[in-house]
């Protein structure tokens, strides 16, 4: 049977993506042995399209404020743009992609976080059917992380723009597999901006006190130990630009040794 992981990419990747060449090159050498579901955001693409249309933006806790002026252009970006350039790099790479959202099927329930940050969601419920139908038919889910409010009074749903990194926490939890936050960083860097190579709830909890992690890693991070806690498996936070090295002959553990390892959010407990 097929290992499941769920791997979540963002950063610079999403902006030129012949960098992203080597990690589409080695998830297709995995195909044989593992399922894997690919969840992106890309922030750099809407910043871009909101300056090119004249409009700015501003975040609020690592979120992006995303008033209803701008959602279409934020969906447009993320479930549009970056999303079929990835299914199509992914096919260039012989892999069967499909481009999802976080709206698709059943894959996400979402709703609005605050009228303060707008078109702003969270996943309320992931559900696993349609992603483990795909898995199964050999089709490889590249999701965008834009989701729906079936709850909002709007026609047809308010569209919502959903944290990538919470976005894969929950899908990891839906299908209970490892998860993988790939970004430009190395990992979770201490004040002396040295690799941390694993975190517990009591040392994230001290390094967000002395402002060490803040902003989007917080961010990043609080996702990561709620997914660990969920599933039972640490959640590793590393960079795409060495895939290879993320992964061991064996398994989709990363190397304890590698310097590209990443860090190792732990859970509480763990699954027996």
């Amino acid at each position: 049977m097929k290992k499941q992981i769920v791997i979540k990419v963002g950063g610079a990747f999403l902006d030129d993506l012949s960098l992203a060449q080597p990690l589409i090159e080695t998830l297709s050498l995995l195909k044989n042995s593992h399922e894997v579901v690919l969840v992106h955001g890309g922030g750099n693409a809407v910043e871009k399209l909101l300056t090119e249309v004249g409009q700015s933006s501003a975040k609020l806790d690592g979120l992006r404020i995303t008033p209803t002026t701008q959602i279409d252009y934020v969906v447009g970006a993320l479930a549009g743009t970056v999303n079929k350039k990835l299914c199509a790099l992914a096919k260039q790479n012989n892999i069967l992609a499909t481009g999802l959202s976080l709206a698709d099927g059943d894959i996400a329930q979402c709703h609005k976080i605050s009228e303060q940050l707008g078109c702003v969601g969270q996943v309320s419920k992931a559900g696993k059917n349609l992603i483990n139908t795909l898995l199964s038919n050999g089709y490889f889910p590249i999701i965008s992380s834009i989701g729906s409010d079936a709850e909002s009074s709007l026609s047809g749903g308010q569209l919502l723009n959903v944290n990538a990194d919470q976005a894969a926490t929950a899908i990891a939890k839906a299908l209970g597999c490892e998860l993988f936050l790939l970004s430009d960083v190395p990992g979770v860097l201490n004040a002396s901006k040295i690799l941390l190579p694993t975190l517990n709830a009591e040392s994230i909890d001290g390094l967000i006190a002395d402002n060490v992690i803040r902003d989007g890693m917080m961010v990043k991070v609080r996702a990561a130990l709620d997914a660990a806690n969920e599933i039972g498996l640490p959640v590793t936070i590393a960079s795409w630009r060495n895939p290879k090295h993320l992964f061991d002959e064996d398994d989709s553990l990363a190397k304890k040794d590698s310097a590209v390892s990443g860090t190792k959010i732990l859970p509480e407990t763990t699954l027996t």
